[in-house]
């Protein structure tokens, strides 16, 4: 059963139309069968959401040195002799905050690494780019949630 708070916000929803072109809608179809969305609504929600966040970012990043801002490094690598320290020593050496450290072997020699970060904007990017530009990382993102501001 919903919320009240869920019912408040579904009753102050504003329904609009859009037009697409058929590919598009098409590919938005898919994405929400493939993702697991019971709706359009809800899938261009989370877009929305998701751009609001990216925007917010940027904006903040070089306006901002809040200490409030939260982020996930994933990083996949194959082992290499030295690798793990580096990244540990650029760790220890950060003006960022590291919550938590997750490290996983996901076959043989080939690990998953996630790291959970809290600070300023513009250090946590810094950090990813030091991380992400290690020889032998194979992959490497930066995934942004929000700041945690009392006022909003």
């Amino acid at each position: 059963m919903p919320s009240k708070k869920q019912m408040k916000e579904k009753e102050s929803a504003i329904r609009f139309s859009l037009s697409l072109q058929e590919n598009l809608l098409d590919e938005l179809d898919t994405r929400i069968i493939r993702n697991g969305y019971l709706s359009r609504s809800e899938l261009v929600h989370d877009m929305i959401r998701e751009n609001n966040m990216e925007n917010s970012w940027k904006m903040k990043t070089y306006s901002s040195l809040l200490n409030k801002s939260i982020a996930v490094l994933v990083t996949t690598y194959h082992y290499q002799r030295g690798l793990d320290q580096r990244m540990i020593d650029i760790q220890h050496n950060s003006s960022v905050n590291i919550l938590c450290n997750t490290h996983v072997y996901t076959e043989s020699c080939n690990c998953l690494e996630t790291i959970i970060l809290k600070g300023c904007l513009a250090k946590i990017q810094k950090f990813s780019l030091e991380v992400g530009g290690l020889g032998g990382i194979k992959f490497s993102k930066l995934t942004k949630t929000s700041c945690f501001d009392k006022d909003k």
